[in-house]
């Protein structure tokens, strides 16, 4: 593992429940589709072009960095790339998303997946390295990885979905089938993981987008084992890990079973409520409703201010959304958000 001393470790400090002077702020898909430059690169490139070339990997990584002055940056890849290499046939279509050619369907198909993934995604750990010598240590870097449950659903699904349907009735009939693919994609996520940390990540978000789909005992079931799973084999002294779903507002009493150093919230729920409902030790991370950023100047103050007044006596809060930008959110209201967090003091 290659360590740096970070200049700004107010992020590190929070996630590790240490008391911080101001709450760090960093913002899901930050490095994403608001930015003009982003769309600079975008129209040279295919998705999975920028992916897979670490240097470009590293240029879009940077620019909320050089644009928005956050607290941290996440290195700009996607969770689906574990199920790429595993043997998905993964495009991206603009408009459409992600789609893969050859959906899981039957044992077979989950024999044919590999588990032998690393060289596959070495890309990855040279635009780590790429980006960590280019910070020079000013701020962290996040790695992150898609949990089991969320890239199982999208392998199933062949791409997106807005019922999974597909997923469920795979979940119900052929509960064996889909904890043989979870095993494998666990497997695939604990070696891609660790792989970032060997590369010089200085903390990593476990995606598990979609466990909203999911009922608690479902959850437990299919997604939380494995997301348990995970966080234990990771190689990570001094690494923290956020754990972030859509739905964490329902789920983060088992979130919290795993160990995660961080739950990251959604905005279905009072931020403090659940800090205090936490074990001890565990920060969180959240959770203004991402449409909040399309309001008026003003009206974003206010909402952020309350939220971070909200938190002001809680040890281990990360200001961050309850998910991702929007793409047509106005890139000088994201921007003008981030001040307001970076001017707040406790």
């Amino acid at each position: 593992m290659i360590t740096t001393t970070i200049q700004n470790d107010l992020f590190i400090r929070a996630a590790f429940s240490q008391q911080t002077e101001r709450p760090p702020v960093w913002m899901m898909r930050q490095a994403g589709r608001f930015m003009k430059e982003y769309w600079d690169i975008k129209n040279k490139y295919s998705f999975l072009e920028m992916c897979k070339t670490p240097e470009i990997a590293a240029d879009v990584t940077l620019l909320p960095v050089d644009l928005l002055g956050i607290d941290a940056a996440i290195l700009f890849s996607d969770i689906l790339v574990t199920a790429e290499a595993m043997g998905g046939e993964l495009s991206f279509t603009q408009g459409v998303g992600p789609r893969f050619a050859n959906p899981i369907r039957n044992e077979k198909d989950i024999d044919a997946l590999s588990i032998a993934v690393e060289e596959k995604l070495r890309y990855v750990a040279d635009a780590i390295r790429v980006v960590q010598q280019r910070l020079n240590g000013a701020i962290p870097l996040i790695g992150f990885a898609g949990a089991p449950f969320t890239v199982l659903s999208y392998l199933v699904e062949g791409g997106s979905s807005k019922d999974f349907k597909l997923t469920k009735l795979f979940l119900n009939n052929h509960p064996a089938l889909a904890h043989k693919l979870l095993d494998k994609i666990a497997t695939v996520t604990i070696t891609y993981l660790n792989m970032q940390i060997a590369a010089g990540v200085n903390a990593l978000q476990l995606f598990d987008s979609w466990a909203l789909a999911l009922s608690w005992d479902d959850y437990q079931e299919f997604a939380h084992q494995y997301n348990v799973k995970i966080i234990a084999e990771l190689k990570r002294t001094g690494i923290p890990i956020i754990s972030f779903c859509k739905g964490s507002s329902v789920f983060a009493p088992l979130m919290a079973e795993a160990r995660p150093d961080v739950i990251s919230v959604d905005w279905n729920a009072d931020l403090r409520r659940i800090k205090q409902t936490l074990p001890k030790g565990i920060a969180v991370q959240g959770n203004l409703d991402p449409f909040v950023l399309y309001a008026d100047q003003a009206v974003i103050k206010k909402k952020i201010i309350q939220l971070l007044e909200r938190m002001r006596d809680e040890e281990g809060f990360i200001f961050n959304l309850g998910h991702g930008i929007m793409p047509d959110i106005p890139f000088d209201n994201v921007k003008f958000a981030v001040d307001v967090i970076k001017e707040f003091r406790y």
